[in-house]
């Protein structure tokens, strides 16, 4: 039986993972974002395409997608990277990520709403990454991330989502406003609740749980 985890509990196991038990936020974000990446990549192989999108936000979950970015691109995927937002609003290891991006050359473009090229990249992609929002968001959104969201959905069919469709309250299942439909989601640890209740499994799609580095005995604790 798969286990499900709520929101609560999977922010707590990732606070004792990283301030109880040592493992650097960093390391959990660097598994989180190869494994995204290598799915991506199985993913444009089936297709036979090698055009990569990745929308990212500013928290945590966008940080996983500069990672994921950084991967794609060493395994020879053209790879475009947009972010919702202002870089100088990045923080910590999203931050890190950020200029790691910069210095190996890979340009992240900054979104401020609907723009052409922006389509036009959704539209060419062999697979798009959303890494917008993660499991912590906990309010309705506005413009200009509703645009994004709702252009990304229209790609539905090439979607892969990062923890979790953007937009979905992960713990019950409804949606703030708007939410991103992924044909596959790869969420890390375990799946959450949210997944399977209310319009969670319209948003999810194929769902893949990643190990991403918690410790065996942490992991044990959730019943």
């Amino acid at each position: 039986m798969l286990k499900t985890v709520t929101v609560k509990q999977i922010q707590k196991l990732d606070d004792l993972a990283i301030n109880y038990y040592g493992v650097p936020s960093i390391v959990l974000m660097e598994n989180a974002g190869r494994s995204v990446a290598l799915e991506a990549m199985k993913f444009l192989k089936t297709k036979k395409m090698n055009e990569a999108v990745i929308v990212c936000g500013q928290g945590n979950n966008g940080a996983d997608g500069f990672v994921a970015a950084r991967y794609l691109a060493g395994f020879g995927v053209k790879t475009e990277v947009y972010l919702v937002g202002k870089p100088q609003r990045l923080k910590n290891d999203a931050a890190v990520n950020y200029q790691i991006l910069k210095k190996i050359k890979i340009n992240v473009h900054v979104l401020n709403g609907l723009e052409r090229a922006f389509k036009r990249s959704l539209e060419a992609a062999g697979v798009i990454v959303d890494a917008i929002f993660g499991v912590g968001l906990n309010r309705a959104m506005d413009d200009p991330y509703l645009g994004v969201i709702e252009a990304i959905s229209q790609g539905r069919s090439k979607t892969i989502a990062v923890d979790t469709p953007s937009g979905l309250n992960c713990t019950t299942g409804n949606i703030f406003g708007g939410c991103v439909k992924a044909i596959k989601t790869v969420t890390f640890t375990f799946a959450k609740t949210g997944f399977f209740k209310n319009d969670g499994p319209k948003m999810v799609g194929q769902l893949i749980v990643a190990d991403i580095g918690i410790p065996a005995g942490l992991k044990r604790r959730i019943k």
